[in-house]
């Protein structure tokens, strides 16, 4: 079953390679200057990481590699009004790359073969219900050695969604999970500064030992330990 559902991810792929059959290739080339994606930029442009799958490094590079895969889904995706679909998809992605350390390895992996990454997001995504543009986006990304970016499509999809929604996204980084109730509780808080509904973009870094760090596009509030001790270490730096 598996195989076969490789296969299909493959035949998609290969109609997506003959730009004078499938206009879809000629989307996923184009340059990102679309609201949409720019203020995706905003949100990995330094680096992130979604389900502690880290993704900070040559984050220019991902962020390009992932915005041309990111504007094919979201446009197919709202061409068919299955924009609501692909969010709920979004969302089952990010908990699945939060719960599952086999999957962020698997993602990150470089001994696994185009074939073996492909067949097993193939499984994956079918077990998932993931609407057909998105896994066959996916199929392309495992075809081509592209599936460490999925964490930064992930984050463009949502940012996309959002403004298509005339949301404001906020990327809230915790050292751990927040709950639903923290989560609400935030985005009530976020609305009443900026006037609009806000959706927030959760993701987890341990590293921060506590607290949050909180960016609404140019605007970015720290209120993690890490960057207390940071800033502690700076000023003993200079007393010493």
């Amino acid at each position: 079953m598996v195989y076969n559902s490789f296969k299909a991810a493959c035949r998609a792929r290969m109609a997506l390679l003959h730009p004078s059959r499938n206009w879809v290739f000629r989307k996923m080339h184009q340059r990102p200057t679309s609201p949409e994606t720019r203020h995706a930029a905003s949100l990995v442009n330094r680096g992130q990481m979604i389900g502690r799958v880290d993704v900070s490094e040559p984050a220019s590079i991902s962020f390009g590699i992932a915005a041309r895969y990111a504007k094919a889904v979201f446009e197919l995706a709202k061409e068919s009004k299955s924009l609501a679909g692909l969010e709920g998809n979004l969302g089952d992605l990010t908990q699945a790359l939060t719960e599952s350390s086999d999957l962020r390895a698997m993602i990150a992996s470089p001994v696994l073969s185009r074939a073996e990454q492909g067949a097993a997001m193939a499984a994956i995504a079918k077990k998932m219900s993931l609407m057909p543009a998105l896994q066959n986006g996916l199929a392309l990304m495992a075809q081509n050695r592209r599936l460490f970016v999925l964490p930064q499509l992930i984050a463009h999809l949502n940012a996309m969604i959002a403004e298509d929604k005339g949301e404001v996204s906020a990327e809230v980084v915790s050292a751990k999970a927040l709950t639903k109730a923290q989560s609400d509780k935030l985005a009530k808080t976020l609305k009443e500064r900026v006037g609009k509904d806000v959706k927030i973009i959760a993701t987890v870094d341990e590293s921060l030992i506590g607290g949050l760090v909180v960016k609404m596009g140019s605007k970015m509030i720290d209120t993690s330990i890490r960057s207390k001790l940071d800033s502690l270490q700076n000023v003993m730096k200079e007393v010493g």
